[in-house]
């Protein structure tokens, strides 16, 4: 009797993109061409396109914490990220719900989009700090993110260095700032540091592609390496360069260009 092959399990906790490109769409994506098996509580839905968020209407906590006990039920996961939660409350029901087996958790603390409307509410940042950043394994602030974080003006990499230090040391988890924001670079670098190691990951810089959803398809892919059981570095290593494929293999949706996960 042929035995059917088994592929681990991720979680993704974040909002749906209607628009396909980033969000819950874009982590269930990067799951599958990782070949490991994806599934998803969402926090929010939004009205939004490539170019703009229209409207975002969070679900109840009480419903984000039903959907995070019905996958862990049957489907525990072996590892877990966090993309957008928006809101104090949704953010302390992620916070306090206890995994089955503790899994390693990747946060993405998603805050801006891409077009500027605000995907947390002022006030659940401090509650992101205060409450999720301690039980992460792993944070993945961009520039701008990772300045909120601090509360400071990031300008080149050895702010970045410094700025992956003072979250290491305030949280106690490793940290990986995407310095894509940074300006007058021919590359794309991205630093990591777990307290013990520092790695600068650096990629070809790809002008002229206007995208999004590629911090949430960079966190979904260090997620599922987890689940496959690669260790943090490895994990952030393989993950750079599944990114930089997604970029340089996005192709066209009507007037936009969408990342290519797999390619």
């Amino acid at each position: 009797m042929n035995r059917r092959p088994s592929r681990p399990i991720a979680l993704t906790i974040a909002g749906s993109d209607s628009g396909g490109g980033a969000g819950i769409q874009a982590d269930l994506k990067t799951f599958a061409a990782l070949r490991v098996h994806g599934t998803s509580a969402i926090t929010c839905v939004t009205a939004q396109n490539p170019r703009e968020v229209r409207a975002v209407q969070p679900l109840r906590p009480d419903m984000v914490r039903a959907q995070l006990e019905a996958v862990c039920a049957e489907l525990p996961p072996r590892a877990v990220k966090t993309g957008m939660l928006y809101s104090p409350a949704i953010i302390r029901v992620v916070a306090g719900f206890t995994f089955p087996g503790n899994p390693p958790l990747v946060v993405d603390p998603v805050m801006v989009a891409t077009s500027g409307v605000p995907l947390l509410q002022p006030r659940a940042v401090r509650v992101l700090i205060a409450e999720l950043l301690p039980r992460a394994t792993l944070v993945t602030p961009n520039v701008p993110e990772a300045q909120w974080l601090v509360g400071r003006p990031l300008k080149d990499m050895e702010d970045l260095r410094q700025a992956a230090r003072s979250l290491h040391e305030r949280h106690g988890c490793a940290v990986l700032i995407k310095g894509g924001h940074l300006k007058g670079l021919r590359t794309a670098p991205d630093l990591f540091y777990d307290g013990k190691q520092e790695l600068l990951l650096e990629a070809p810089r790809i002008a002229r592609l206007h995208t999004h959803g590629t911090g949430c398809t960079y966190a979904a892919a260090v997620t599922a390496c987890l689940a496959r059981g690669e260790s943090l570095v490895r994990a952030v290593t393989t993950a750079k360069a599944f990114i930089t494929r997604a970029l340089a293999g996005a192709y066209r949706a009507a007037r936009h260009d969408v990342l290519l996960p797999g390619a």
